[in-house]
Order: structure tokens, then C-alpha cells, then sequence
């Protein structure tokens, strides 16, 4: 099916056709039509779909119908990171290319006045994160009065970098009577309870079952001793010619001290994480999509809100603690229908993550041992586990790696990583 059958302006179809579009996603098939009807949405659909024009087409849309309230903010779109309030706010410039509507992106890390300075001369649309957003709205430089579309965007993301509370108190600044739309790649119980709060008779749309990874990734664990993973990833980065190489590591010290191993290997690397400053974050990344860094070695705030056109691999250095992490993670190749290959080095020690990941996926992950990195503990299968609900019967095989020490990590270990999530040094 193509564009011509949701309703677009002869403007918005043509921005399409410059980039190149010929077909609407799932997601744009249903969502679009849908909030051009004015219904609240509640969707869910995992990452590389296509829901950023799912959603701003349509808002684009929506605002060139009436254009009586030009520069005053009728849009704004919450996000969670920096990386993808840019992203957003550079989706809505391209896609309203043809049409003259000013769009501002509100986020920490960079001047609050050049902020201010842009949004006295009015705008129509906002992309912002919650920090920087209150801040502005404290400081009474932003006005909501007349906002009409608002958008919770990666909402379940939100949840995870404690943004909750943020989202309550910028609710409180909207007006009641508006149209609301939430995107989330899964729907655990507070965001299923925020929904339920903030959306009216919500049009539910869900593209994919929730925590399913796109189906174009190729995914393959690499079984190694722990000691041997950064030998490993080099071998392969060399010897396999990788290029662009988006690396996940599970803390910033790790991923500063992954990407100065790498680069006195001789590979060009840069670490990405919440510490760095926005102006080296752009940067990195940049110099990331120009090619012009071979291997990005990020942080999980990487997992969203980056997106970088035929991305052909995602390492996982280390498992996140968290298994919805993963789908996030390997989510950011084989994006828009390309394909792409997320590669995990697994050691012993992390055999129960591996175990909790391929509970969440219904699947096990193929292993491939790779020759001279042969592990000195070898995976092994453990018998099948019952599930613990009332059926008494079935299970969920489980697979990890033979050790004599320690297999997993402390509860408390894990338990500190899922309260205390990676957040931006600023807002």
C-alpha cells in the first residue's frame, strides 16, 4: 500500500517521496489515519518500525488544517534522551520541509538561553525532555495553554530512566481538553497505569507482540571467558572487517576503558555515555554516522533514540541486567526493513542474563564459538524449569555455562542496576 491512501497533503507526500518512502509501515498504516481522526492512541511497536512519522505526520497534518495559530505551541512531543529529542525535532523539519512551521527542541546539556531567545519568536511545535522541559516551564518561557496534540514518546523508557514523576508534573501544566498519543515498546503495570490516567476511549494499536525483536536481526552468542572479551571483539573487528560497530557496555567506567583498548589496538574508538558532555556526545555520534569513527562503545542510554541508517552490527560486550534492555539494544540495526546482526559475548558469569533474555525473546539464541576463543567453560543444558504460574506443567529451557564459582551476579548487584538506571548529567 502506499501513502496516497491515508489522507496526506499533496506537501506532506512529497517530502515523503524526497526521502525516499514508498510504503507505510505497519504502524504508520494504522496509527496515522487514526490520529488525523483526532482519537487518543495507545501503541506499541518495537524500534525501527517507523513510529516517529507515525506520529508527526499526521500532527503535521493536523496543524496545517488550521493554520490560525501559527508560532503558538499546539505540539509537544516528551521524549526520554538528548540523542532523540534531536532526532525527533529533525523528523518533523523534514517531513513539514514544504510547510512553514518552526519546530524547537527543548533538552539539557546546551544553553537554556539560546533556548528561551527561540521560543520568544514563537514556535508551533515542541520536542523536549522532561528536565529541561520543567525548567522551562518554571521559569514561565513556555507557554501550553493552547497545546492540542501531546505525545509520550518510548514511554516504557521513560519508566526505566526514572522519569515518571517528571511526567506527573509536566501533566499538571497541560490543558485538559487535548489530543494524546503514547508510544511504547512494552507496557508494563505504571505505564499501563499512566495510560489509563492520561488517554480518553484510547484506538489501541500493537504492530508486534510486546518484547519481540525485529524479525531482520540476526542474533548470535559468542561464548568466551570473560578475561578474553576484548581480545575477542578485536579479533573480529579486524579479522572480519567490521565497520561501524555499535558496542553496548554496562557501565561508562566500562565503556571508557573498552574504547582507549580499542583504540591502542588501532581501532578508532569513542565512548558515549551519560557523563559526556552534549557537545562531545554530538560530536561522537556524528562522527559515528559519517563513518568517520569505526566503533562506538555506548552506554544503554545509546538503546533509544538513536538512529543510524544501515547499522550493520551491534556488539553486546556485556548483557544488561535488564532483558528488555536487550531487545532495545540489538533493536538499533535492521532498522526500516534493513537487516542487520546483534552479537553477544557471553562469559560464565553471565549465563542467568543470557537465561532471563531468552525467556522474555520465547527463544533460544544460536551459539557460535569462534576458533582460538574456545571457553574454558563450556555451555552446557540445564533441564527445563516449571514456570512459575498456576498450570503446575511446561517450563522454559534454559541454557548457560558450566563454572565452579559464582554463575550470576548478586541479587543486590542486579537489583541496584534495575532501580538505579543510567540517567544524562543533565537534563
Amino acid at each position: 500500500m502506499s501513502f496516497n491512501i491515508l489522507g496526506l497533503s499533496p506537501e506532506l507526500k512529497k517530502a515523503i517521496e524526497r526521502k525516499g518512502y514508498t510504503n507505510p509501515s505497519d504502524i504508520q498504516l494504522q496509527a496515522i489515519p487514526s490520529i488525523i481522526e483526532g482519537n487518543d492512541i495507545m501503541a506499541g511497536a518495537q524500534t525501527g518500525t517507523g513510529k516517529t512519522a507515525a506520529f508527526a505526520l499526521p500532527i503535521l497534518q493536523k496543524l496545517q488544517n488550521d493554520e490560525s495559530k501559527r508560532r503558538r505551541v499546539r505540539a509537544l512531543i516528551l521524549v526520554p534522551t538528548r540523542e532523540l529529542a534531536s532526532q525527533v525535532g529533525d523528523s518533523f523539519r523534514s517531513y513539514g520541509n514544504n510547510l512553514r512551521f518552526r519546530t524547537s527542541t527543548l533538552y539539557g546539556g546546551v544553553s537554556i538561553r539560546t533556548q528561551i531567545d527561540k521560543l520568544k519568536k514563537g514556535v508551533d511545535i515542541v520536542v523536549a525532555t522532561p528536565g529541561r522541559l520543567l525548567d522551562h516551564l518554571d521559569k514561565k518561557t513556555l507557554n501550553l495553554s493552547e497545546l492540542e496534540v501531546f505525545v509520550l514518546d518510548e514511554a516504557d523508557r521513560m519508566l526505566d530512566m526514572g522519569f515518571i514523576r517528571d511526567i506527573k508534573k509536566v501533566l499538571k501544566y497541560l490543558p485538559e481538553k487535548k489530543q494524546n498519543l503514547l508510544f511504547s515498546a512494552t507496557f508494563p503495570k505504571e505505564i499501563q497505569a499512566l495510560a489509563d490516567s492520561l488517554l480518553n476511549s484510547p484506538k489501541r494499536i500493537q504492530v508486534a507482540s510486546n518484547n519481540s525483536t525485529v524479525d531482520k536481526v540476526v542474533q548470535v552468542v559468542y561464548p568466551v571467558d570473560k578475561s578474553r572479551k576484548r581480545e575477542l571483539l578485536t579479533h573480529c573487528i579486524k579479522e572480519e572487517g567490521w565497520f561501524q560497530v555499535l558496542v553496548f557496555s554496562r557501565t561508562k567506567h566500562g565503556a571508557n576503558k573498552l574504547a582507549s583498548q580499542l583504540s591502542k589496538q588501532g581501532i578508532n574508538a569513542v565512548a558515549f555515555h551519560g557523563n559526556k558532555s552534549q557537545s562531545q556526545r554530538t560530536r561522537a555520534l556524528n562522527d559515528f554516522k559519517d563513518s568517520k569513527t569505526q566503533v562506538l562503545v555506548a552506554t544503554d542510554i545509546a538503546a533509544r533514540g538513536i538512529d543510524i541508517k544501515l547499522l550493520p552490527q551491534v556488539v553486546n560486550f556485556d548483557l544488561p541486567y535488564v532483558p528488555e534492555d536487550y531487545v532495545h539494544r540489538i533493536g538499533r540495526t535492521a532498522r526500516a526493513g534493513q537487516e542487520g546482526k546483534a552479537i553477544s559475548l557471553v562469559s560464565a558469569d553471565e549465563h542467568k542474563l543470557l537465561n532471563d533474555i531468552e525467556r522474555l525473546l520465547k527463544q533460544e539464541i544460536p551459539r557460535k564459538i569462534i576458533q582460538g576463543f574456545e571457553p574454558t567453560q563450556n555451555l552446557r543444558s540445564s533441564p527445563p524449569r516449571p514456570r512459575s504460574n498456576n498450570k503446575g506443567k511446561g517450563g522454559l529451557q534454559r541454557r548457560g555455562f558450566k563454572s565452579s564459582g559464582k554463575t550470576k551476579p548478586s541479587k543486590g548487584k542486579a537489583a541496584w542496576h534495575k532501580r538505579r538506571p543510567e540517567k544524562d548529567s543533565a537534563k
